[in-house]
């Protein structure tokens, strides 16, 4: 089933896999106020649908994403300091709903990916790319900062590689990207990359769907903490939450008697 919304869709496939599409190449899917409000809709109802274990991001296409539309610019750069403010909240609150979202999210990753669409990328899960992508943080040379997205982009990258692209706007491949930890996985071709990311789908369907959005919440927890006893004592109680729990029990009962788990498609008998 596929439910559109302008220029971004939403695409129902089987095994609970969703699909959020930015679909307006003939703009190479840049986007403005209205596509971040369409694009957080998109994935509030991939959250509260309990049919969705997986979310795809991607577009239509040559591009991934130019990143800011010009006219959204144009319309920016006449508002008042006020306006601006609140143009800015949503698109950071499209990019913290994107990145804490409890299902795993799939970024696919051909042609540029600009601006604000580097910030897509490094709120996913899991990025695959295409050999001929190209990233570039090119805020400053409007004279601007990519200030919203760089929470994600300094975790994906690091402080120094962040360092290089917010200042210089220099257009990095989809290798560096990869090397960088933007990207997980190059593609030969778009083909190639929605080949892998099928492979992935089934690797994902084959997890617990709590274990999934508890692992991810896990990496928010612990990471850039300190090993404290806080921090122990939280992992501790967990995983012995998690092993009490419907899933796990589920789950660890599956292993021992070497069956498929409930949530595993296709006769798990």
């Amino acid at each position: 089933m596929t439910k559109q919304t302008s220029a971004v869709l939403l695409n129902y496939l089987e095994g609970g896999v969703s699909e959020i599409v930015l679909n307006r190449p003939d703009k190479r899917n840049a986007f403005d106020d209205v596509i971040i409000q369409q694009l957080i809709k998109a994935l509030e109802v991939t959250e509260r649908d309990d049919q969705t274990r997986i979310v795809i991001l991607r577009s239509e296409g040559k591009h991934f994403s130019a990143g800011a539309d010009l006219g959204w610019m144009r319309r920016m750069a006449d508002n008042d300091h006020a306006e601006n403010l609140n143009d800015s909240r949503e698109l950071a609150r499209l990019m913290s709903t994107l990145n804490h979202l409890s299902k795993p999210v799939i970024g696919l990753v051909q042609g540029a990916a600009y601006g604000g669409a580097v910030g897509l990328a490094a709120c996913c899960d899991i990025v695959l790319a295409t050999a001929n992508a190209s990233f570039c943080l090119s805020e400053v040379k409007l004279g601007l900062v990519p200030a919203v997205i760089s929470p994600y982009v300094v975790r994906a990258i690091g402080e120094r590689q962040a360092r290089r692209y917010f200042i210089s706007a220099e257009v990095f491949n989809a290798q560096q990207a990869s090397e960088y930890g933007l990207v997980h996985i190059v593609c030969d071709d778009e083909a190639a990359m929605h080949a892998r990311c099928n492979e992935l789908l089934l690797q994902l369907a084959g997890n617990g769907p709590q274990a999934m959005s508890a692992a991810k919440d896990l990496v928010f927890a612990v990471s850039h903490k300190p090993i404290s006893a806080d921090v122990i004592e939280d992992t501790a109680q967990r995983i012995a939450d998690i092993r009490v729990g419907e899933e796990g029990q589920e789950g660890l009962s599956a292993f021992l008697n070497k069956r498929k788990a409930s949530w595993v498609p296709g006769d798990n008998t």
